[in-house]
């Protein structure tokens, strides 16, 4: 059954958030929670653990066909038409590429005339390449665009809607792969200025990394690979990753007092852009995600957090941001105390500020709707 009434723009968007969030919240907990424990090198040379890693990185890599599902379950649509979005929105996402790398492997080969490599590099050319969670922004336009085609053709199509609709999510999922490079170009254009910022006086660069970074982990848009596109090392990783940190806590401690443990447990071990309907609904919280990463800011310089472009985005993720500073040269214990304490008391204090004194919002705004 699908919607009846009339959708406005704001309902619409709602609606694509709200799949977005739980597709991503699937797709990246298996490997957030586990990464760590599976590729210790306890487990080296594990068959079964090593197989288990991979189908947790996999998981990953179906984000966009989650997505499309679950905008179109939003939407209600089911079966034939929520698997064409589905479709739709994998192909569109990017995720999985012609292996052009191995096109060129394949000419070199040639030169080299050694007939063995040709013929394996010939089959592998005509495959293809699945990497990362594809361009999470464009995936929710094909998304959006094939929803909104299930709305105009509604049930027009009679019988033949068996046939036609895989064909015409096809043509949107086409539609998708054209404007994937310009999507892209978001991300690089955000990266570009952020690249910028690191010119800058240390704590002016910080805070300005840091509330980039901190609003960008509840966007569309991946913190982890704008810190690896554009490099960023040094205090400039350490403001990054403090900036997801500290938006982690915003969302940890209201999440705390209005949803399940469940929830908030989903939030600080990695999915953070589950609360992108919910920073949508009410950008009001903006003012205490900025405010909490200027605060924490201030602590990247003064006790000078670094980290390296792996690290850059993670925040608290597998404690990713923590590591990366003891690594370079911060005390365990001062770690810890940077990383976790004074983030949350922060957190703790501008919340207070916020929701009681002056209350400018609730923090039922952070409810969670599954």
């Amino acid at each position: 059954m699908t919607q009846s009434k009339k959708l406005t723009v704001g309902q619409f968007l709602t609606k694509v958030l709200n799949g977005t969030a739980i597709a991503v919240l699937v797709g990246l907990i298996p490997n957030a929670i586990l990464s760590v424990l599976l590729t210790n090198q306890l487990f080296k040379g594990n068959e079964f653990i090593l197989m288990w890693h991979t189908a947790n990185v996999l998981f990953q890599a179906v984000i966009p066909a989650l997505m499309g599902a679950l905008i179109a379950f939003e939407f209600g649509f089911k079966g034939l038409k929520a698997a064409s979005v589905a479709a739709a929105t994998y192909v569109g996402s990017g995720v999985t590429t012609k292996a052009v790398v191995v096109s060129n492997l394949l000419k070199q080969s040639q030169e080299l005339g050694n007939e063995e490599l040709i013929k394996n590099a010939k089959t592998v050319a005509n495959g293809f390449l699945t990497a990362g969670t594809g361009d999470i922004i464009n995936a929710m336009l094909v998304a959006s665009l094939g929803v909104l085609l299930l709305l105009v053709l509604q049930d027009r199509l009679g019988s033949l809607n068996i046939i036609l609709i895989p064909i015409l999510s096809v043509l949107v999922s086409v539609i998708g792969l054209y404007t994937l490079p310009y999507v892209k170009s978001i991300t690089t254009e955000i990266g570009v200025l952020i690249k910028n910022f690191t010119e800058l006086q240390p704590y002016l660069m910080s805070i300005l990394i840091c509330v980039s970074f901190a609003i960008l982990i509840v966007s569309p848009i991946s913190t982890v690979a704008i810190g690896l596109a554009i490099g960023l090392t040094g205090l400039s990783a350490g403001a990054s990753a403090m900036g997801v940190a500290s938006t982690t806590m915003v969302l940890i401690v209201h999440s705390f007092t209005v949803n399940k443990p469940g929830v908030t447990i989903a939030v600080a071990l990695a999915s953070m852009k589950m609360m992108m309907p919910n920073v949508f609904r009410h950008p009001i919280v903006y003012i205490n995600i900025v405010t909490t990463a200027v605060l924490c800011a201030l602590l990247v310089p003064t006790f000078h957090i670094v980290g390296t472009p792996a690290s850059a985005g993670f925040g608290l993720v597998g404690l990713t941001g923590l590591f990366a500073s003891i690594d370079g040269g911060l005390s365990p214990i001062l770690a810890v105390v940077s990383w976790i304490f004074l983030p949350l008391g922060i957190a703790i204090l501008t919340r207070y500020l916020y929701t009681k004194v002056w209350r400018l919002y609730t923090p039922e705004v952070f409810k969670f709707d599954a």
